[in-house]
């Protein structure tokens, strides 16, 4: 049985728990920073299983609000949860340093986003491109917690 306590904040996962669930989950919501200003979207990544997170940028609005948040972010945090109950959720943070990719890592990216981004028909589709709308983010700090789910 869980503790208040425990139940309410959740107990650390390892970074390969971390890692684990990163790779089923897929999605979550990329947080940048422009001018002062906070601009979290929810959008779907490939993971390599241990520090690079790929995400393609696709659509746009008539402001390119995520492009211009991309390029002035250099340090980004990718939030993904997982809440099946009160007594079962789990959630992991990641923060690190965020560049566009050059055209010669866009097969690499797009193999791993093909194995585990959310929807990945919709992203793997994108034709390759000189200049890709793909950004990775490289983990620097990573924690999660957890409860109720193994």
């Amino acid at each position: 049985m869980t503790s208040g306590i425990e139940s309410l904040y959740g107990k650390q996962m390892t970074e390969s728990e971390i890692d684990q669930f990163l790779e089923e989950r897929g999605y979550g919501v990329l947080s940048m920073v422009a001018d002062g200003v906070p601009y979290g979207i929810p959008l779907s990544f490939g993971y390599d299983g241990s520090e690079r997170l790929y995400f393609v940028f696709v659509g746009y609005s008539e402001q390119w609000k995520k492009m211009t948040f991309a390029d002035e972010s250099e340090t980004v945090s990718l939030l993904a949860l997982d809440v099946e109950s009160a007594s079962g959720w789990r959630s992991a943070i990641v923060t690190g340093s965020f560049d566009r990719i050059t055209a010669e890592e866009w097969e690499q990216a797009r193999e791993l986003i093909a194995e585990n981004a959310f929807k990945p028909d919709l992203l793997v589709d994108v034709d390759r491109q000189d200049n890709p709308q793909v950004w990775v983010l490289e983990a620097e700090e990573k924690s999660g917690r957890a409860v109720g789910i193994d």
